[in-house]
């Protein structure tokens, strides 16, 4: 038995190189990263993280370092799933969402961490191991961008070996939306992997209306058309904006992904590890969509991510975000041929950069 003997929480501001952009959020000039270091009886510690655009990570961290702490510590780390159940059910009148849920991923993905470095495997192999490689494409958070900033940074990423590029939509006018999707198939080409975000900006009708103008620049989905709570706007959009959709990233449990899965409203389902429950629920979600015959893709997190979708035979493509938490790990994530390579360091492999992040503390 691997008793926890500790579970510390850390809470930091991260600031960006570059501001970014999308059509909810404004515009992002920081991102806050709490940590969670899970640490047994024979001294081995597992790393988790969660994250926001910038708000709320104190309450994540009070979660974290108040609440779930005393439910975890004494107790069995290699029992995750009875561990999640009790810190769900322990939190949950008070959450069931928000700051509970991202604090007990950030958790989960520590125990997990925990185990596999114990087993001395790698993540992705602990949960089946089905390809190192994944296909991988940069996330833009870059709304705001005129089209030749866009192109621009487009240029940057293929020199950086992606193979697959997003772009954010949710212009006030259509035509702004459309022109540069356009500008982006010209400039790509014809077949290369195009993705478009619009972060929930619309109503289930503007959805679809902009969902066919977009329909002639052969995108492999349309991302969160509108907000997650409508099922049914979301089904329409499938059914009548000729477009895949992906959405999940907003999603906070397992039946949040089951009811918008049976409904038929997301072609890719996409969990984020750090917001939807931790690893425990990320393969559940990945698990459900293969018993629908979905393709799973991802958002944020990609060092924890890439083992995950490592793990999964229906495993599309792997989101690399542009949150400017390289700089504060020691191997950041590897590129080769367009895909991201699970590496095959013991755990999930992220050794953080403790004293540079002290420089940001929150």
């Amino acid at each position: 038995m691997a008793k926890i003997a500790t579970v510390e929480a850390g809470h930091y501001r991260i600031p960006l190189d570059v501001t970014l952009s999308d059509s909810t959020h404004g515009t992002i000039t920081a991102f806050e990263l709490v940590t969670a270091r899970v640490r047994d009886a024979d001294g081995a510690e597992g790393v988790g993280y969660t994250y926001t655009t910038g708000h709320n990570g104190a309450a994540i961290h009070a979660t974290l370092a108040r609440e779930i702490a005393p439910i975890a510590t004494g107790e069995d780390a290699d029992r995750i799933e009875h561990l999640w159940t009790r810190v769900w059910w322990g939190l949950h009148y008070g959450g069931r969402g928000g700051a509970a849920v991202l604090a007990q991923s950030a958790f989960d993905i520590a125990l997990h961490d925990l185990k596999a470095t114990r087993a001395r495997l790698p993540l992705w192999k602990l949960l089946g191991g089905n390809d190192p490689k994944v296909p991988c494409y940069a996330g833009g958070i870059d709304l705001d961008l005129d089209v030749a900033a866009l192109l621009g940074q487009t240029d940057g990423n293929l020199a950086k070996g992606f193979r697959a590029i997003k772009m954010k939509v949710g212009r006030e006018r259509m035509g702004e939306d459309v022109a540069k999707v356009a500008a982006m198939r010209k400039h790509l080409g014809d077949g290369f992997p195009l993705m478009a975000d619009a972060n929930m900006k619309w109503s289930a009708d503007e959805a679809i209306r902009r969902a066919r103008a977009f329909q002639p620049y052969d995108l492999v989905w349309l991302e969160e058309p509108t907000i997650p709570d409508d099922v049914a706007g979301h089904v329409r959009v499938v059914r009548e904006g000729g477009l895949p959709v992906a959405t999940g990233e907003n999603f906070r449990t397992l039946w949040e992904f089951k009811q918008m899965i049976a409904a038929g409203g997301v072609t890719y389902p996409e969990p984020d590890v750090t917001n939807c429950g931790g690893v425990t629920v990320f393969m559940k979600v990945a698990h459900l969509a293969e018993a629908y015959n979905l393709p799973v893709t991802s958002h944020g997190a990609h060092d924890v991510t890439v083992h995950l979708l490592a793990a999964c035979p229906n495993r599309s493509y792997l989101e690399a975000h542009g949150f400017g938490l390289d700089r504060y790990i020691a191997d950041p994530m590897a590129l080769v041929d367009g895909c991201a390579v699970a590496p095959d360091r013991p755990g999930h492999g992220i050794r953080f950069d403790w004293k540079g992040l002290e420089r940001v503390r929150a």
